[in-house]
């Protein structure tokens, strides 16, 4: 019999220390800003970590992971991993004796020496923390209190790829699904099985069938769990291995491709009513493998072009720090030394798996005594550093071109430009990209802006008020080619609609979107695009597009005032304060303490880019 794994999607920059498994290194801070918070313009002091704001990272700064882990939180207390073997598949703590950086060996070191060891650059991931993940617990509730008839059926389909080690060694002897309460088991093989989110022998056993096709996709992998460990080398040293975990390092070049991500990352979910009754309808929760497909950066493009890049291209990147290909052993002896009989090998991708979530990466360090990860606080600041490095310096561009006055009106045109391969935000729809503008006099007045928001990351109009569309029930912001009212933002976003095309936060109502503007990749054709990755609620836009969109700002500023100062801004949020707003509306001990959680954590937008211009 066989299971059917998942690898990553998301994009990377350099990690400058991680703390390893054998050998423990210090992390300085990311570069750029930490992101903003605190008062009614949305930039209230840049946030420099260290600066005393809660929850910036410092360790013993008073954060809860410090201390004894907050009664509030005990819905998400979670027991740590142990090694678990079980001839099918294993916990990284089997991989690590080899295959984590040690002080004795050369092996998996780059060419300035630094550590590049597979699980110790894994470890402080959302991959590794898949099912460690706060949030994830929270929405598993919310979807269970929605259409409780569906509990067992949303347990499963949810664990299929956060939880992917049991979900396999489940089917492969044919013990069930996964469920939740399996998770919270102390000592417990399938729960540190569970516990060991996106790991090592689920991804690396995954079989080259039916990749890329449809029925591979939500969480459509299959595992063998013959002990085929899969990577891109020909003839490896296979030994070892086998003496030591009774596992087979094996070709297979189909785990450097997107296809392979794809079994996880190409998400649909079925729309159910209250009652867990079946509508026909499916939502692409998330696809982001399609997207990539139609733009340029695919790679199984006819004629691929320049910038042609897998995700393991960005996201497991085959070049140091420094921009070097890789080439270092794979191993060391489970002794920490090195094994004599390895040779160099090249590609070697780093396993970094950077995307756009320091939020979440955060909450986990910082509740580490609740939901208990198999990283340290530095190894978690460095992800966090390179997540927020990556966010702004590889993520988007903004620019303002030049600026039309038209008698006492200012028409002001910025453009933001995607740098990456898919939609931006791609992925779940809690995520989003805003607009920030501000315009200023000659005497530094402040004459217009749009995009303020409070120190929850919450969007304002002009007079410091929470937009409305910023909470339950409230409208749902509309893409805008033109902004030209403070109480007016710039929101690139997925929101879902229901079967009656009414707005919904609820994943299992999800049958279509109500909107879907959300930046397109460069070579974007919408004539390729199926509906389930195409552009909702643009139509009338002629500047949204393949690589960007432009929206003209249009503020009343007479000529005797000026010059004028413009400054714009984008923002990212991971989880947008709608979004979650809708989810604490519902009630459960896993919501409650993710809510606990969250109100003692920094949740101030990331800044992606930033152009400033002066009027003539």
């Amino acid at each position: 019999m066989t299971a059917r794994p998942v690898a990553a999607l998301l994009t990377t920059v350099a990690l400058t220390a991680l703390a390893c498994g054998h050998n423990e290194a210090s992390s300085g801070s990311g570069p750029g800003t930490h992101g903003e918070s605190g008062a009614a313009d949305g930039d209230p002091g840049d946030g420099d970590p260290g600066d005393g704001d809660p929850g910036d990272g410092d360790p013993g700064d008073g954060d809860p992971g410090d201390g004894d882990p907050d009664p509030g939180t005990a819905a998400l207390q979670l027991p740590p991993g142990h090694t678990v073997n079980t001839g099918r598949v294993a916990t990284a703590h089997v991989c690590e004796t080899c295959h984590a950086n040690s002080d004795q060996a050369e092996a998996m070191r780059d060419e300035a020496g630094r550590g590049v060891a597979p699980h110790d650059l894994w470890r402080s991931s959302m991959m590794a923390n898949a099912a460690r993940d706060p949030f994830w617990h929270a929405m598993v509730e919310g979807e269970v209190l929605s259409t409780p008839a569906a509990a067992a059926a949303i347990e499963a389909k949810c664990t299929r790829c956060h939880t992917p080690l049991l979900a396999a060694e489940l089917e492969l002897s044919d013990a069930g699904s996964p469920a939740l309460a399996t998770l919270h088991e102390p000592d417990s093989d399938h729960g540190a099985l569970g516990l060991d989110g996106v790991s090592c022998t689920l991804c690396h056993q995954i079989e080259d069938e039916q990749l890329g096709q449809p029925a591979s996709f939500s969480g459509g992998w299959t595992v063998a769990g013959e002990g085929r460990i899969y990577g891109p080398h020909d003839q490896p040293f296979t030994m070892p291995m086998v003496n030591h975990v009774d596992m087979t390092p094996t070709l297979g070049e189909h785990i450097v491709e997107s296809a392979t991500c794809a079994t996880c990352h190409t998400l649909f979910t079925e729309a159910l009513t209250p009652e867990g009754g079946a509508t026909g309808a499916s939502l692409g929760e998330q696809t982001p493998y399609l997207e990539w497909q139609n733009s340029a950066f695919s790679t199984e493009a006819a004629d691929p072009g320049p910038q042609a890049a897998s995700c393991q291209d960005c996201h497991a990147p085959k070049l140091s720090e420094d921009g070097l290909p890789i080439s270092t052993r794979i191993a060391h002896r489970p002794m920490g030394d090195d094994f004599p009989p390895i040779d160099d090998r090249s590609p070697y991708g780093r396993h970094l798996f950077v995307g756009g979530n320091t939020l979440m990466l955060e909450l986990i360090r910082d509740y580490a005594q609740v939901l208990q990860p198999n990283a340290s606080a530095a190894a978690f600041e460095a992800t966090i550093a390179a997540t927020r490095a990556q966010l702004e310096q590889a993520t988007a561009e903004l620019t303002i071109a030049p600026i039309v006055r038209e008698g006492d009106t200012l028409r002001i045109p910025v453009t933001i430009s995607s740098l990456v391969g898919h939609k931006l935000p791609t992925g779940f729809p809690s995520r989003r990209v805003f607009l920030w503008v501000e315009l200023r006099d000659v005497n530094g007045q402040l004459v217009f802006r749009s995009g303020g928001h409070d120190e929850r990351g919450r969007l304002l109009d002009g007079e410091g008020q929470v937009l409305a569309s910023e909470l339950v029930g409230g409208p749902v912001a509309p893409h805008l080619d033109e902004l030209g009212q403070q109480n007016q933002a710039q929101i690139w976003e997925a929101v879902m609609a229901d079967t009656e095309g009414q707005p919904t936060y609820r994943l299992l109502r999800g049958a279509s979107y109500y909107k879907d503007n959300r930046l397109l990749p460069t070579g974007w054709d919408p004539q390729l695009a199926s509906e389930a990755i195409a552009a909702v609620g643009v139509a009338g836009d002629p500047d949204f597009g393949a690589g960007g969109d432009t929206v003209s700002v249009v503020v009343e500023a007479p000529a005797d005032a000026g010059p004028y100062e413009v400054e714009a801004r984008a923002y990212y949020q991971p989880l947008s304060p709608r979004f979650v707003a809708e989810l604490f509306a519902l009630d459960g001990p896993r919501i409650r303490a993710f809510e606990a959680m969250l109100e003692t954590t920094q949740v101030a937008p990331e800044r992606l880019a930033t152009a400033q211009r002066t009027t003539d």
